[in-house]
């Protein structure tokens, strides 16, 4: 099984991960069981590396995971558990980002109390608070290594120029962006910086929020999801557009016999030896669909053939709206 090394002297974990924003019910209805069989799944198939957040359903996706641990004794020896803290809101209910040492730490705290653990294996950043310099940042995250509290950290969606100027402080495990076949601006800098320095590349929404895989999110879905409702890719005209265009891709994965989650997957651990993709799941079947993907071996015909189907900038439409262009860093 291929793997990845978190970040310079880390542990190597499966190049395969599972997003748990899915566990909070992002993307449509679920169940503690659900996800639970979920984690099954991914333990039954040598998966460790499980990805949450404390904002992921304000704790709920945490404490699933944290009652399947309790629910699994022996299971927390075996995962390399990551979650992240500082997105919040401001007095008046506005999202905003603190990423001071008392929200940092504090946070934490609760993460871990809703896990069950004493420490986590990795602690991201989840959105850089600009007028805080990274490198100070970087000393706090440092400091809750020396505590004991983390094994080590990273960030999410930051320019590689931020990247290098925390590696100069102190090496990063990894950094969390979103990267896939309809999402490639991380190819302008961020792969490259993230290969350079040893760090993780942990690609999130890798199969493009459902677009590449074999059922595609419906409309009214989308139209009950405030994310996806508001989203330029799944807004008419684009997303017709979108889905006519990655019918070719489906095609194409069907053609290999493989599921399209699968090829997508399969695309990304292409990219590099430092990538590991994320998808979230509600299903068992999803799962293994999407875990297909980690045992394919693509050549460079195979490839060409997914550049013909899915060129470079193929997709209609930004991934974020302005709103939710507000907190990651803009590099390219």
């Amino acid at each position: 099984m291929k793997t990845v090394r978190m970040g310079p002297g880390g542990p190597e974990v499966p190049a395969f991960g599972i997003g748990a924003m899915s566990f909070a019910e992002f993307y449509g209805p679920t169940t503690e069981a659900n996800s639970h069989a979920v984690l099954d799944a991914a333990a039954d198939s040598g998966v460790v590396h499980i990805d949450t957040s404390n904002v992921y359903g304000m704790g709920r996706s945490e404490k699933a995971i944290g009652a399947w641990l309790k629910a699994n004794p022996g299971a927390r020896e075996t995962l390399h558990i990551a979650t992240k803290a500082g997105i919040t809101k401001d007095a008046a209910g506005n999202r905003c980002y603190d990423n001071s040492p008392e929200h940092l730490e504090g946070e934490l705290d609760g993460s871990l109390a809703r896990l069950g653990v004493e420490q986590v294996d990795l602690f991201y950043v989840h959105r850089r608070e600009a007028d805080r310099p990274i490198e100070e940042v970087t000393e706090t995250l440092a400091g809750l290594v020396k505590k004991g509290k983390i094994k080590s950290f990273g960030f999410s969606e930051i320019a590689p120029s931020s990247l290098r100027r925390a590696a100069a402080v102190h090496p990063v495990a990894a950094v969390q962006s979103e990267y896939s076949l309809a999402t490639r601006f991380v190819e302008l800098g961020l792969v490259q910086a993230c290969n350079e320095l040893g760090t993780a590349l942990v690609a999130f929404s890798p199969v493009g929020r459902s677009l590449l895989t074999d059922q595609p999110i419906g409309a009214e879905v989308i139209a009950a999801n405030p994310f996806l409702a508001t989203n330029p890719r799944f807004m008419a005209p684009n997303l017709s557009a979108n889905l006519g265009i990655t019918e070719r891709f489906r095609a194409l994965a069907a053609e290999m016999g493989l599921p399209a989650a699968g090829l997508a997957i399969a695309w990304l651990l292409s990219r590099g030896d430092h990538v590991i993709p994320i998808p979230g799941t509600r299903s068992v079947a999803h799962f293994e669909e999407l875990l297909s993907g980690l045992h394919a071996t693509l050549t460079e015909s195979d490839l060409a053939r997914i550049d013909e189907v899915l060129p470079v900038g193929w997709a209609h439409g930004d991934r974020y709206s302005p709103a939710q262009r507000v907190g990651p860093e803009y590099f390219c």
